[in-house]
């Protein structure tokens, strides 16, 4: 690891007025994919702002149907969150799913979602609950937030300081874990909202995705035997030495019916 300044500040203004002063800087968050990345010296940045000290990107509120969850709140305490667990129980599920008891108690969510690996939880979950993403500056809709390989709509100095999540009719969330990492091979998100079924798929992509295939079919009958009918392209499909573009479409279809099942 190559040496850097290390920052903590006491509020958002603070930590942007510290990026700004930097070289190179980056915010800090949970830091389990940044600090991983610079312990093998594939990152360098010139000072690390650390965002854990800033009280107002914690908690979980909910109000009118809506759960939000501050920026550097963790996995852990999602999932742990009576709130959380009475309002979207599948999201509470999915953060007690993420990594293990270490990754999740470091974790934030936040930090996922800006750093929206492929293979991540949290992309899927805001693209199927179609949750709102405030930062320092807007509010930006989750089906504009992600757009390619670790590639999201923030700017350079945008902080993530909460997000909003609309409590749906029900959801589910089922996903094939690669054993050693637990991140997806595949994840699928479904969830039935006021506006129709939404489908989001992580791990299969470059980046997580709405499923407008699964949703024409399940909109049509919720259920899973709808999802047999439908087929999945293998073209864009990730290949890698855990799996194959075929094998990856295929568990799209075994992962949709199954959180279709545990929608009830």
């Amino acid at each position: 690891m190559y040496g850097f300044d290390y920052h903590r500040p006491g509020s958002v203004a603070d930590a942007t007025s510290a990026l700004g002063g930097a070289d190179d800087g980056k915010y800090l968050a949970g830091g389990q994919t940044l600090l991983a990345t610079m312990k093998q010296r594939l990152a360098a940045p010139s000072d690390l702002v650390d965002l854990g000290g800033i009280a107002d990107l914690k908690g979980i509120s909910v109000s009118g149907g809506t759960v939000t969850i501050g920026a550097t709140t963790t996995h852990a305490e999602v999932a742990a969150s009576a709130d959380v667990q009475g309002a979207i129980p599948s999201l509470a599920a999915l953060a007690g799913d993420i990594g293990d008891r270490q990754v999740r108690n470091a974790g934030t969510i936040g930090g996922s979602l800006a750093n929206n690996d492929p293979a991540a939880d949290y992309p899927a979950a805001i693209l199927a609950l179609g949750a709102t993403v405030t930062t320092n500056k807007r509010e930006i809709a989750a089906d504009d937030f992600i757009k390619g390989l670790f590639e999201t709509a923030l700017e350079e100095d945008e902080i993530i300081t909460s997000v909003s999540f609309p409590a749906p009719t029900s959801g589910a969330y089922m996903k094939f874990k690669q054993p050693a990492s637990r991140f997806a091979l595949v994840g699928v998100y479904v969830a039935k909202t006021a506006d129709g079924v939404r489908v989001a798929v992580t791990g299969a992509t470059s980046h997580a995705h709405r499923g407008p295939r699964l949703e024409a079919a399940l909109n049509e009958n919720f259920s899973a035997s709808a999802v047999d009918g439908v087929e999945i392209p293998v073209d864009h499909m990730n290949v890698d030495i855990h799996a194959g573009a075929e094998y990856r479409a295929n568990l799209v279809k075994v992962m949709a019916k199954r959180a279709v099942e545990a929608c009830g």
